[in-house]
C-alpha cells in the first residue's frame, strides 16, 4: 500500500515562474490568432474560385497562417507588435485578388488596433493600481 503524500509530484526548487501576459499581448494574440483562422479560409477561397493557381493559394495560405502564428507569439515585444500592424495591412491587400478582403481586412485592421489601444490602457490602469497598493 502506497501512501497518498508519496504520489503527489514535488516541484522543482529550479522551476521558473511564469511571466504574467499583459493585457495587450492576450488581446493582440487573440486578434492575431482570429486572423490566423481567417487566412485559412482565404487560401481556401482563393483556390476554389481559381483566383490563383492552386500552389500559390494554398502555399501562399500556409505561409500566411505561419507568419500570423508566429506574430501572435512576438506579440510581448514591440518588434512583433510592429509585425502585426504590418500584417494588417498585408491583410487588406489580399483584396487584389478577393475583393471582399479589402473590407475584411480593414475591420480587421480596425479590431487589431483596438485591441492595442485597449490593452495599452488596461497595462496602465493596473500599473496605476499596482503602485497605489505599494504606497498604502
Amino acid at each position: 500500500m502506497t501512501n497518498q503524500v508519496e504520489s503527489i509530484p514535488q516541484e522543482s526548487p529550479k522551476r521558473k515562474l511564469k511571466r504574467e501576459k499583459t493585457a495587450t499581448e492576450s488581446l493582440l494574440s487573440i486578434a492575431l490568432a482570429m486572423e490566423l483562422a481567417l487566412m485559412f479560409f482565404v487560401g481556401i477561397t482563393a483556390f476554389g474560385l481559381q483566383a490563383l493557381p492552386a500552389g500559390i493559394a494554398l502555399g501562399g495560405g500556409a505561409i500566411m497562417i505561419a507568419v500570423f502564428f508566429i506574430a501572435s507569439r512576438l506579440t510581448r515585444t514591440g518588434f512583433g507588435i510592429g509585425l502585426g500592424f504590418a500584417l494588417q495591412a498585408l491583410l487588406i491587400l489580399t483584396g487584389i485578388v478577393l475583393p471582399q478582403m479589402f473590407g475584411i481586412g480593414f475591420g480587421f485592421a480596425v479590431l487589431y488596433t483596438l485591441c492595442y489601444i485597449k490593452g495599452r490602457s488596461l497595462d496602465r490602469q493596473k500599473l496605476q493600481h499596482l503602485q497605489s497598493e505599494e504606497e498604502s
